[in-house]
């Protein structure tokens, strides 16, 4: 009797252990995705052992109700006590295995600044539908942003900023509505930004700066309402900026030097939300708009290294605030307005004029 009782013990124990396991499956899914990757500093893998990968994994994480494998949460750079004991950052080779489309409950993937990370991501991954945050930033990815992206309608991050990613943003893209975070920075993506680019209506960043994008700026922009930081710098963007991007509610940061823009400056950005401006090195023309007043504040307002001439308003004396602004390398000409805010900037904000004058300049 002791022996049966013992036995069915057992048994029930077996199966709680199994219950509370994650599924095999699961482990090994993990386990492949690990054997295409080379960690030597860190030993970050050497806690994958044994049949509970919801237990004690480094950087996984398990829905508490399925035991699925929910979160994958390995970062390169980390307060973690692992990388304070190495005394450095982490560096990883290999590639990101398939084998982690077979996670299918998988909520987030970060796999971020290993920066020897390397090949193409797996194009399976756009079939996770339960998908949220993409985040492969600082590695040495390459090969093309997969096409069929726009399958995943839960995504609210996606992040391959410093890879070598190429090719052109998919068409798939903009219908992700759910989508608030993009960070392309610093890659080899070419080609025109969608013209439809304003169906991402939950967008708050778009961080596409660093790339090989050309054509023009898409006027559709500017109906994503909830944009707030908007970094086009250093492309091959030309034609006008669109006068529609002054009259956006929350956006407060808009980057687009090192571009090849030309035409005027849209009055409407004078008067915005927009309080970072930085249209340098451009090719920009005309005058500087004389409609600054209570509504211009701005933190930093670069418009250097354009072909702007005419005198500085005297209006500028108006705003509400200007913290940095800097005019140089234009064709303006005249007396340099007194007061605030020329009163704290250095001549440095202003040389390389055709015929400006005045403090900090010379006299005129």
């Amino acid at each position: 009797m002791a022996l049966k009782l013992f036995i069915i013990a057992a048994v029930v124990l077996a199966g709680a252990v199994t219950v509370a396991s994650c599924p095999p499956t699961d482990r090994e899914a993990l386990l492949a995705f690990r054997s295409a990757l080379h960690e030597p500093y860190l030993g970050i893998f050497n806690s994958w052992s044994g049949y509970d990968c919801c237990h004690n994994w480094y950087g996984v994480s398990c829905d508490p109700e399925t035991r699925r494998v929910a979160d994958i949460n390995l970062r390169g750079e980390s307060e973690d006590p692992i990388f304070e004991r190495a005394g450095r950052t982490g560096y990883m080779t290999g590639t990101i295995s398939p084998a982690i489309c077979q996670l299918r409950r998988l909520s987030s993937i970060i796999i971020a600044d290993w920066k020897g990370i390397s090949g193409e991501i797996p194009t399976c991954i756009t079939s996770l539908p339960f998908l949220r945050i993409l985040d492969l930033i600082g590695n040495k990815l390459s090969g093309p942003i997969p096409a069929g992206i726009g399958r995943l309608q839960m995504l609210k991050v996606l992040n391959v900023a410093d890879n070598l990613i190429s090719a052109t943003i998919p068409s798939s893209l903009t219908r992700i509505s759910t989508l608030m975070h993009l960070d392309l920075r610093n890659n080899r993506i070419s080609g025109e930004l969608p013209r439809d680019f304003g169906r991402l209506g939950m967008l708050s960043r778009a961080l596409l700066s660093r790339n090989q994008f050309s054509g023009t700026i898409p006027s559709s922009i500017s109906n994503i309402y909830r944009l707030a930081d908007l970094d086009l710098s250093l492309n091959r963007l030309s034609g006008q900026i669109p006068a529609s991007l002054g009259k956006m509610a929350v956006l407060s940061t808009l980057n687009l030097d090192g571009n090849l823009i030309s035409g005027q400056i849209p009055i409407t950005l004078i008067n915005s939300a927009v309080s970072i401006l930085n249209l340098s090195r451009n090719a920009l023309d005309g005058e500087i708009p004389d409609a600054f007043g209570q509504g211009s504040y701005f933190t930093s307002l670069d418009l250097s290294y354009n072909k702007l001439r005419g005198p500085i308003p005297k209006s500028m004396a108006g705003a509400a605030y200007i913290g940095h602004m800097d005019l140089s390398h234009n064709h303006l000409c005249g007396r340099i307005p007194a007061g605030s805010p020329f009163d704290h900037l250095e001549a440095s904000s202003f040389v390389y004029n055709d015929c400006l004058c005045g403090k900090p300049l010379r006299a005129c």
